[in-house]
């Protein structure tokens, strides 16, 4: 997920732009992190997910302060432990209630916290940073809350881990057509095949194995996660290069920030939830 090269790149790195050994083993030890979280106990995860959605919007903060857009941090932590928490314990309604309290919540701070000239510009800053990342992110609770939500958020991460390396790999073998030029180079038609491929194959698993369901509601849920991933990842692109920065953080060695990893799933969670409320029953 960079878009601008390093002038000199580690040896180590691939075409890419990644320090490939080092994103295999970061990569490979998170998602078993969150695999682990979901079956030891659900609210365990949802802890994980408290942790990742913080530190997101602490990266989102320090980047925004480069335009001179700071970011009411304090309350939008407070809110996303309530939208989180809110979603998993009492559903979407708390969810939306939550996320508007939030908002509120962060517009009257930094009204509170002085200097008016500024007070629209972070506001507007702030109640995006709450839609962008514990709003769409609460669709992820809203799964795990379901009596089989464990099976349905380990589909939904293994979807978008599928999208993300299917992508990366075509890409760095067969890329030849930018998607996307003036947004991520990096991107290509070749690794979007790729992704569509990986995606669907893993969806079409997933949902027979994991749920006895037909493979084509997984073919469809592969296609979906390839869209919302791809918009995602160009839509975090236009951020970074709007504040000319290459990733949103480095508190994930050899992937970048946080925010570089979970941005093309928080524009998924949503689709996921509702293809998977549609098309499966809810299990025991």
């Amino acid at each position: 997920m960079t878009e601008l090269a390093h002038p000199a790149a580690p040896r180590s790195a691939t075409r890419s732009g990644r320090d490939l050994p080092v994103a295999t083993v970061v990569g490979l030890g998170l998602l078993a992190a969150v695999i682990a979280s979901l079956f030891i106990r659900k609210e365990v995860f949802v802890a994980v997910a408290l942790v990742a959605v913080g530190a997101a919007l602490w990266e989102l903060g320090q980047a925004f302060a480069r335009r001179d857009i700071h970011l009411p941090l304090l309350p939008l932590l407070v809110g996303s432990v309530g939208i989180l928490v809110s979603a998993y314990v009492a559903g979407s309604e708390a969810l939306l209630v939550s996320f508007m309290l939030t908002a509120g919540g962060v517009v009257v701070w930094r009204v509170l916290d002085g200097d008016g000239s500024a007070a629209m510009k972070d506001s507007t800053a702030g109640i995006f940073a709450a839609a962008y990342l514990p709003f769409l992110a609460g669709f992820v609770m809203l799964m795990l809350s379901m009596p089989d939500g464990a099976r349905r958020v380990l589909l939904f991460v293994l979807l978008a881990v599928a999208s993300d390396v299917g992508g990366y790999g075509a890409g760095v073998l067969f890329g030849r057509h930018p998607l996307a030029p003036s947004v991520s180079p990096k991107k290509t038609w070749e690794g979007l095949g790729g992704s569509v491929l990986l995606s669907c194959v893993v969806g079409a698993v997933g949902i027979g194995w994991g749920f006895s369901a037909n493979p084509w509601i997984g073919v469809a849920l592969g296609l979906a996660t390839v869209t919302t991933a791809t918009v995602g990842d160009l839509s975090e692109s236009l951020i970074k290069r709007d504040l000319e920065l290459k990733d949103m953080g480095s508190l994930l060695p050899g992937h970048g920030g946080v925010l570089d990893r979970i941005d093309s799933m928080l524009l998924t969670s949503p689709v996921v939830y509702l293809v998977l409320l549609v098309s499966l029953p809810v299990g025991d």
